[in-house]
C-alpha cells in the first residue's frame, strides 16, 4: 500500500467548513478522488444526451410509459418524436421522459426502487451502438471532478448459444439448491460446464474481448496520463440458472484472458423473485467458477436490502453467503449488514481479510431510503473494514462523485481528512486492475495530485 500523507492545513479547513454544503462541494470538487469502483455504465450516462439521440434518430416513444424503441412495437401507443414535434407536444414529453429516465423532480408517485430499476429498459435502446459517446462523456466528467479511474460494468457479453437441450438442469439445480446440497450442485455444474465447453463458450468471450472491448478502448484512447478505465463483466440475477451460468462462465473466461477486464459482478434487483429464490445457488456458481479461474477477481452486489423491502429473515444471510460461500473480493452496497446473522464476526472477517465495502450514499438513500445513522457506514468503519466511496448510477441518480464525499463529510463528522484520503487511496489499492504497473502509476499520480491540492491550503 502507498503511504498516505497528512496535511494539517487541509484537515483544519475541512473541519471549519464541515456544515456548509457549498464550501464542502468546492473542496471535494477539487480534491483528488481516485477511482469509482461501483459503477454501472448505462446508469451513469445522464438522460439528456440519451434523449437528444432519441429525438435526432426519430425513435418511437411509448407515450404512456416513456419507453423508446428504434422500431414500432406491435402493442402500445407509440409515436415518433417527429410527430410529437409537429403536434407541439415534444416539450411536454421531454419533461415526462426526464422524470422517468432519471430521478429528476421525483415526486414519490411511484416507489423509489421501482422508479430506479424500471428506468433502465426505457432508455436502453438509445445506448445500443453508442457506447463510445457514453464512455467519452464519463471520461470527460471524471476529469472535470478529479477522478482518475473508473471500473465500469459496461455491457453483458452477447451470446446466442442455444442451451435449450440443457433446460433440465434448471430443475435439477434448484432441487439441489433447495436442499443446500453444495456437493450435488457442484456435480451438476461440472456437467453443465463441460456441455458449455462443447458449445464453444470461449469464442463468445474472445469475440467480446477482441472485437468489441479492446477495439473500443483503443480507438477512444481511454487511457492516458490523467485517466484510466477498466471493465467488469456482469450477469443478470433474474435469468434462469442455465442461462445465468452460461453467461457467468463466459464472463469468467473473458476476465481470465483480457487485462482490460477487472473481474466479474452480478446485478439486477436483489429483492426480485429469481434473485431471492436462487441467491444461494448463484453464490455456489461463483464459487465453482472461482475453482476454474482462481485468478479472476469478483465483487458482488449483496445486502442491497432493508427492513420492509423483504421479510426480516431475508436480511440475515446475503452478505454472509457472498463472503463465506462465493468468496467475494469486494462487496457492493452491504446495506443490510446490521441485520446479518453474526454480523460482528462477519465484519471482523472482512477486516482481517481486507474485503472492502463499496459505499454508495446517494443510491442507498434514494432506492432504499437508508441514510445518516441508519446507514451501516459507521458499522463498517467501527470494525475497520476497508471502505471505498462510489456512485453506482450517477446518471439516473443525478449525482456525481463529489456529492458522495460531501454527504460523507457532512453526515459523519468523525470522518476526518486523513480518513477520507485513505478511502481515496483504497479506491486504487483495492481496484481489480490486473496490470501492477498501471496500478502503481495511478497511485503515483494520486500522490502528485494530493500534493498539488494540499498546496492550495498552505498558501492561505
Amino acid at each position: 500500500m502507498t503511504q498516505i500523507g497528512f496535511s494539517q492545513s487541509a484537515e483544519s479547513y475541512l473541519e471549519k467548513i464541515r456544515n456548509n454544503e457549498a464550501l464542502l462541494t468546492a473542496f471535494f470538487q477539487q480534491m483528488p478522488k481516485g477511482g469509482d469502483l461501483h459503477h454501472h455504465f448505462s446508469g451513469s450516462v445522464y438522460a439528456e444526451p440519451l434523449l437528444e439521440r432519441a429525438i435526432a434518430e426519430d425513435f418511437y416513444l411509448n407515450v404512456e410509459t416513456m419507453a423508446v424503441s428504434k422500431t414500432k412495437p406491435a402493442k402500445g401507443n407509440w409515436q415518433t418524436f417527429s410527430s410529437l414535434k409537429n403536434n407541439d407536444k415534444l416539450d411536454y414529453y421531454q419533461q415526462q421522459i426526464m422524470q422517468t429516465w432519471s430521478i429528476k423532480d421525483y415526486n414519490g408517485s411511484v416507489p423509489s426502487d421501482d422508479q430506479f430499476f424500471d428506468s433502465f429498459m426505457k432508455f436502453e435502446p438509445t445506448i445500443a451502438g453508442h457506447f463510445a459517446e457514453g464512455m467519452l462523456e464519463l471520461k470527460k466528467r471524471a476529469l472535470s471532478e478529479n477522478v482518475s479511474y473508473i471500473e465500469t460494468q459496461l455491457s453483458t457479453i452477447p451470446c446466442d448459444m442455444n442451451v435449450s437441450d440443457l433446460s433440465d438442469f434448471n430443475t435439477k439445480l434448484r432441487q439441489a439448491s433447495a436442499q443446500k446440497d453444495e456437493k450435488a450442485v457442484f456435480k451438476l455444474l461440472d456437467e453443465l460446464y463441460k456441455a458449455l465447453q462443447k458449445k464453444d463458450a470461449k469464442k463468445y468471450a474472445d469475440d467480446f474481448n477482441n472485437n468489441f472491448l479492446a477495439k473500443l478502448h483503443k480507438d477512444l484512447k481511454m487511457d492516458d496520463e490523467r485517466f484510466t478505465m477498466r471493465y467488469q463483466n456482469f450477469v443478470l440475477r433474474f435469468m434462469e440458472p442455465v442461462d445465468l451460468f452460461k453467461n457467468l462462465t463466459i464472463a469468467f473466461i473473458s476476465s481470465s484472458e483480457s487485462k482490460l477486464t477487472a473481474g466479474v459482478n452480478i446485478v439486477s434487483p436483489e429483492h426480485g423473485e429469481n434473485s431471492m429464490k436462487d441467491y444461494w445457488l448463484h453464490m455456489v456458481m461463483f464459487k465453482y467458477c472461482h475453482s476454474k479461474f482462481p485468478d479472476v477477481k469478483y465483487t458482488l452486489h449483496a445486502g442491497e436490502l432493508t427492513l420492509g423491502l423483504v421479510q426480516p429473515e431475508e436480511l440475515t444471510w446475503h452478505i454472509n453467503d457472498a463472503i463465506y460461500i462465493a468468496g467475494a473480493n469486494r462487496i457492493g452496497h452491504g446495506v443490510d449488514m446490521a441485520y446479518e446473522a453474526n454480523s460482528y464476526d462477519l465484519l471482523r472477517y472482512m477486516s482481517k481479510n481486507n474485503i472492502p465495502i463499496e459505499i454508495n450514499l446517494v443510491s442507498n438513500e434514494f432506492i432504499l431510503k437508508v441514510k445518516e445513522n441508519r446507514h451501516p457506514f459507521t458499522l463498517y468503519k467501527e470494525f475497520n473494514v476497508p471502505i471505498v466511496i462510489s456512485t453506482d448510477d450517477a446518471g439516473i441518480l443525478r449525482t456525481n462523485m463529489t456529492e458522495q464525499y460531501v454527504l460523507l463529510a457532512k453526515r459523519y463528522p468523525d470522518v476526518n481528512y486523513e480518513t477520507i484520503k485513505k478511502y481515496v487511496y483504497n479506491s486504487i489499492n483495492y481496484s481489480f486492475i490486473q496490470d501492477a504497473s498501471v496500478k502503481k502509476q495511478l497511485l503515483k499520480d494520486l500522490d502528485n495530485r494530493f500534493k498539488t491540492f494540499e498546496a492550495k491550503f498552505s498558501k492561505n
